[in-house]
């Protein structure tokens, strides 16, 4: 599992920079409405807009039973990028006995893993907390009528 530093370790010259999801913006098309509400987004890489770049790569992965992709549908729980460009990535699944658990870690850490200037990445599945509508994206609760 990659460590990602937090600012008590990291050195003087660096600092942590934290971002809530409405704050992140992958392409010119988001709004801040279409970020989940729930994402811990951190990144101390040089290059600024890697974490978007993940993001955005992220965002090509969809779940296979429900027309949106995984990161409007609140299943990314964390995104962390470290100084290496190493990007570890918390994620869930709507259930535990989600049909595609076997596979979908590994189609986030493909994804992630093809963003230029990503080092390495390690994606781990979490289930606390559960999964739940509300950690969705206005946009995908949208696309799906739960308003």
């Amino acid at each position: 599992m990659i460590e990602t530093p937090d600012e008590t370790n990291l050195p003087d010259s660096t600092t942590t920079t934290e971002v809530q999801a409405a704050d992140i913006q992958p392409d010119a098309t988001d709004t801040a409405a279409d970020n989940p509400p729930s994402v811990s987004l951190q990144s101390v890489a040089e290059d600024d807009s890697l974490l978007e770049r993940v993001i955005s790569g992220v965002r090509e992965v969809f779940d296979p039973e429900i027309p949106l992709n995984i990161y409007d549908l609140g299943l990314i729980y964390r995104i962390d990028i470290d100084t290496d460009n190493q990007v570890a990535i918390d994620m869930t699944l709507t259930s535990p006995m989600c049909p595609v658990a076997g596979s979908l870690p590994g189609e986030v850490e493909n994804a992630a893993r093809g963003v230029a200037g990503v080092a390495d990445v390690v994606v781990e599945l979490v289930w606390d907390p559960p999964w739940d509508p509300e950690v969705m994206s206005e946009a995908a609760r949208l696309e799906l009528g739960l308003f």
